[in-house]
């Protein structure tokens, strides 16, 4: 049944998801029963303020360390409130407001390079001038001569750690509402899906780890603008999204299949062309100002070795010396091989995939083989998971291995987790197979709905709903 104007019905979770429905008893129940939406509080601004209070709950796990600067080592990782926001801004010249491409000797001797893609590295440099105006710069720098690791002997430096974390925090939780903005607008039928992102506890736990919210709403805002039709907008999001974070890149394959199976080359070349021309004017100041400096998350990306949260940390931990070269070869093999097994999926998919359920598809093999598996990457994969399967039960599944990982590692590296006898964190191991298995029992649902259609719950038929994410090609 179609409202006026041939849209199909809006879809609530109440009324299709059955968790979703056993959740709403605690607010009045299902939709419709014994509950009435407000006009005011239409599904947009519920889901916005939901993510609002999430995220500041967020914040509020974050608090043990915050009060007293990030300075208990312990206390970081037994409440689980380690950040790398404090740490950064000392340890990379931002409370001096060092350029963080800046190839002056002195400040190389004084600070390690930012070893971010160019995107965080100018929001980490521009959240810290915006902290030196909130809470004012010093007639004379006392930290000029202080060594670095002497720095948090500095008061004037604890407060402005602390500003930096609440002013970085508040650019995020603005990053975090734009992103369940925009999973809300992708389609105009079903705003509800992005409350799956905006109740997220991948979200609660993880939103001010680092900084990969800025690629998180960059991949969101290009998943919208193509339900829109627009492959100039998506290319450029795409490629500011590679200039904050590698794996926006990765879109690229997905809008390669519905392009292929759409046989809209013209599109296919708009957003590859605009991408990489985004990539290049967002890298040009960094490279420009210091291409030594620039070279760095290249350079430290493929010389690091097994590291946190992956399968290569458990077989080098269980004995098997693995080189990191191994570890690249394997690695992007693998990857390679993922990639042309999805595309391969893609094409022999009755219908055209979902942009959101390729991307999610591609982005998960790659961290699946990843050399290191940060708590917070978890954020990579929420807003494509909640587009590619926007079911309760499925989400929550996924997300407590996650969540189970999130407090593992912390334990883990608070030194919580050594057995008895020996030297083999068993426990951390098994969080990392947990996370892992989890992961791939949502790639598995969603590459049944790639292959069956009928078990996707999105109605992708454009004459119900002209957003359906594959959009028509233009006449």
């Amino acid at each position: 049944m179609s409202e006026p104007g041939g849209y199909a019905a809006r879809a609530h979770p109440t009324l299709e998801d059955p968790v979703a429905a056993a959740l709403s008893e605690a607010v009045g129940g299902p939709l419709g029963e014994r509950s009435a939406p407000h006009r005011w509080w239409t599904p947009v601004r519920v889901v916005l303020a939901l993510t609002a209070v999430c995220f500041a709950l967020g914040l509020l796990q974050k608090a043990p360390c915050y009060q007293d600067t990030w300075l208990d080592g312990d206390a970081r990782y037994t409440q689980m409130c380690y950040s790398d926001l404090p740490y950064l801004y000392v340890g990379r010249g931002f409370a001096e407001l060092s350029w963080p491409y800046d190839d002056d000797p002195e400040t190389r001797a004084r600070y390690d390079v930012m070893e971010y893609p160019v995107g965080i590295s100018y929001f980490a440099w521009g959240a810290a001038w915006l902290t030196h105006w909130v809470t004012g710069s010093p007639d004379v720098d006392p930290r000029a001569s202080v060594p670095v690791g002497d720095l948090y002997s500095d008061q004037q430096v604890l407060r402005e750690v602390r500003t930096y974390v609440a002013v970085s925090a508040v650019l995020l939780g603005a990053a975090a509402i734009a992103t369940a903005w925009f999973l809300a607008r992708t389609h105009r039928n079903r705003p509800w899906d992005a409350a799956l992102f905006a109740l997220s506890p991948a979200l609660l736990l993880t939103g001010i780890v680092n900084w990969d919210l800025l690629a998180v709403v960059l991949v969101a805002a290009a998943l919208w603008a193509w339900s829109r039709d627009r492959p100039v907008l998506t290319g450029v999001l795409i490629g500011l999204g590679t200039a904050t974070k590698l794996y926006p890149l990765f879109l690229l394959g997905g809008v390669l299949v519905i392009c292929l199976r759409r046989r809209d080359l013209l599109s296919l070349l708009k957003v590859s062309v605009s991408a990489l021309g985004a990539w290049v004017v967002a890298n040009a100041p960094a490279y420009l100002s210091g291409r030594d400096e620039w070279r760095v998350f290249w350079s430290f990306n493929s010389d690091r070795g097994a590291d946190l949260g992956s399968v290569w940390l458990v077989a080098q931990q269980a004995g098997h010396t693995i080189s990191h070269e191994t570890i690249n070869t394997t690695s992007w093999l693998f990857f390679g091989v993922w990639c042309v097994a999805v595309f391969v999926i893609g094409m022999m998919a009755p219908d055209p995939p979902r942009l959101a359920q390729l991307g999610f598809l591609v982005v998960a093999g790659f961290l699946l083989v990843n050399k290191v598996y940060s708590p917070q990457y978890v954020l990579w994969l929420l807003p494509l998971a909640v587009l590619a399967r926007p079911r309760w039960r499925d989400l929550l599944i996924w997300q407590a291995g996650e969540v189970l990982y999130f407090a593992m590692v912390w334990w883990y590296l608070g030194g919580h987790l050594q057995p008895g006898a020996g030297d083999r964190p068993g426990f951390y191991w098994l969080a990392i197979i947990v996370r892992v298995a989890c992961e791939l029992w949502l790639v598995a649902v969603v590459t049944r709905d790639v292959l069956r259609p009928l078990h996707d719950p999105v109605d992708r038929d454009p004459d119900v709903d002209p957003a359906h994410l594959v959009p028509a090609r233009r006449v």
